[in-house]
């Protein structure tokens, strides 16, 4: 990472940030996300990569790559989203929690040594070139692509222009006006809801679960598709009243939200033993009597990894774990037994 005293040349390599505004004393407060960092000169924010360098806001991780691959979209997870496609999944570093089980905090809470650099014009090349491999688009992913933003965009909009599918896996900690910029050039969202109280949320992510619940209804209002995923965390946020409370909270935005229930395992700083599955099959069931569409993640079961009609039970998706087979579908995404409508008209 380059510090205060490197030469100008080196920070020539960043971009200037959007959505801050200069305090005075060469101080700016960051307004991408509900943080709202206030941040000195030579600072950076909570996510580690927006940082003040004489007065003004710079993205420190602008077309910086730390994975990229071809992978199912059932991977991100997106059940509803042209199922059994792929997709080029990208992601960079940096992010704007604190998760202490974080998955991929190698990448999330550092910055590693092994970033590549590349421009959007190169990204949307990369996903061309797999197009004849079912590629369907690019997926922002990996670490937090909120934090990424400026490239995100950037890149976005000139695959939307090249009838690309852009797709944001994301814990959904933004504000309303970048939110409001990014969503025209988005197609799907998959958002972690974390928890469904601000105690775990704040001490042991970072966040308040109320922005990341309106950026879920913000998106699907904006026609966006949206799926959400909630990892399960025994001893944080597995309690059956409130995970009742989130479900009836989806409901109320849409019955039709896809909702993955993820086993947690322990990582990072996290040592708590993996979720019980028979704990997570309670809460599937719970789950089920408020939302049509409920999945376990991380059980690899095909039971609870399939998609049923919600109006005649019947089986319309088999799932053995990225082996994805359509069996009742028709074209139209509708159920070919009771003509009830499954997926959105994509």
């Amino acid at each position: 990472m380059s510090k205060p005293e490197d030469s100008m040349e080196e920070f020539i390599k960043l971009k200037e940030a959007l959505f801050y505004k200069q305090l005075g004393d060469n101080t700016v407060q960051c307004g991408l996300c509900p943080h709202n960092c206030v941040i000195k000169e030579n600072g950076v924010g909570v996510c580690k990569v927006r940082r003040n360098i004489g007065g003004r806001l710079y993205t420190m991780n602008y077309g910086e790559i730390s994975s990229i691959a071809l992978d199912p979209i059932e991977k991100k997870p997106l059940f509803h989203f042209y199922p059994g496609s792929s997709i080029i999944s990208v992601g960079t570093w940096g992010c704007n929690f604190k998760c202490q089980f974080c998955q991929n905090w190698e990448i999330s809470q550092q910055r590693p040594p092994y970033v590549k650099r590349i421009t959007p014009d190169d990204l949307v090349d990369i996903a061309l070139e797999y197009m004849h491999e079912g590629n369907l688009g690019i997926a922002y992913t990996y670490s937090e692509p909120i934090v990424w933003y400026e490239f995100v965009y950037d890149a976005a909009k000139l695959a939307k222009v090249r009838n690309l599918k852009n797709v944001l896996v994301t814990n959904g900690y933004i504000n309303d006006e970048p939110f409001d910029e990014l969503i025209p050039y988005i197609d799907a969202m998959n958002i972690d809801l974390k928890a469904f109280n601000n105690e775990f949320y704040q001490k042991v992510c970072g966040g308040r679960y109320e922005h990341v619940l309106r950026t879920i209804e913000k998106a699907y209002k904006a026609g966006v598709h949206v799926e959400v995923t909630t990892l399960v965390v025994p001893g944080g946020n597995d309690k059956l009243d409130e995970l009742e409370e989130e479900f009836k909270a989806l409901a109320e935005i849409s019955k039709d939200i896809p909702l993955h229930l993820s086993r947690y395992h322990p990582a990072y700083r996290y040592s708590v033993p993996a979720t019980r599955v028979d704990f997570l099959l309670e809460a599937y069931k719970l789950a089920r009597k408020y939302l049509n569409y409920v999945y376990l993640g991380n059980v690899w079961d095909e039971r609870y990894e399939s998609t049923y009609c919600p109006k005649c039970g019947n089986v319309v998706i088999i799932r053995r774990g990225y082996d994805v087979r359509i069996v009742n579908l028709d074209e139209e995404g509708r159920c070919k037994v009771c003509n009830n409508q499954i997926l959105k008209k994509l």
